[in-house]
């Protein structure tokens, strides 16, 4: 068993395990989850949610999105585009949690005891990703696309198809008429980690297109797409060069990730062959 080592830990761990109806093997993942960045300033990023929060919101994302490719045959890229993005914002993530009761295990810092817990719908949607990564890092993918299947994907319906477009999914839908992916990068964050603000820029290939700040990253990156996309209605980014630009650059990043998967399976199997030589010279 993970050494907990206060009281506080261990009840919340065990309010925790007891709603998501799981038992971790390693709890030091749950408790980072369940970790608010102002219960632990001045130790190491892995101590809070902070960084289990990236790779839960990319678990999320796919099993999201192959929830919806499955379930709705019929409906175009666009549609499902945003059936995914209304299903991961920011306001979905926190009513899920919200009703879940993650707000009873929490762990908060002295900082934001007596304050009212400033920005609890955003951190109870941090808190939801954060579990995600927990369990897929404690038990594999099952236990996270159990979660999430049990918890989100139920709420999934067709009408949210044709729900009006958020800033994000509108400015995937325009530059993939120009064969472009919009990627976000979190540029900087300002303030305590009670009170934080985020800057999220909006990248076509490797040209920035705007940035956008917000009280979340998912706010941030959402004001980002709506800058980008008035600066794209009034013709300031993007003339047809740049959309060129951008498309090779996305297809050189895409051949030299393909390059480095390729070079790193041929590492492995040699990895293995070398093992295996070696223990039959031991044999």
């Amino acid at each position: 068993m993970t050494d907990i080592s206060t009281d506080e830990q261990r009840e919340k761990l065990d309010r925790a395990q007891d709603i998501l109806q799981y038992r971790f093997g390693n709890e030091q993942y749950l408790l980072a989850a369940i970790t608010h960045p102002s219960a632990v300033e001045g130790k190491p990023l892995l101590h809070s949610y902070e960084r289990l929060e990236f790779l839960g919101d990319s678990i999320l994302g796919a099993v999201v999105a192959d929830a919806a490719f499955h379930a709705y045959p019929d409906l175009d890229e666009g549609g499902l585009t945003r059936i995914k993005v209304s299903l991961v914002s920011g306001a979905s993530l926190s009513s899920v949690a919200e009703q879940l009761g993650f707000a009873d295990f929490i762990i908060f810092g002295q900082s934001e005891r007596g304050t009212g817990r400033r920005g609890l719908h955003s951190v109870l949607e941090n808190v939801y990703e954060s579990i995600v990564a927990a369990l897929f890092l404690d038990g594999g993918l099952e236990p996270a696309h159990n979660f999430i299947s049990s918890t989100l994907i139920t709420q999934m319906s067709e009408d949210m198809a044709f729900e009006p477009e958020n800033p994000k999914s509108a400015l995937q839908e325009k530059l993939q008429e120009e064969g472009i992916t919009p990627t976000y990068k979190l540029v900087e964050t300002q303030g305590p980690p009670h009170d934080r603000t985020f800057i999220t820029q909006v990248y076509a290939g490797l040209q920035a297109l705007a940035s956008g700040v917000g009280r979340t990253k998912k706010e941030s990156e959402s004001h980002a797409a709506n800058a980008a996309l008035q600066k794209m209605s009034e013709g300031t980014v993007l003339s047809k060069e740049e959309q060129r630009a951008a498309r090779q650059a996305e297809k050189a990043q895409a051949k030299a990730k393909k390059a480095e998967e390729k070079a790193a399976r041929a590492a492995e199997r040699k990895a293995k062959k070398d093992a295996a030589r070696s223990g039959g010279a031991q044999g």
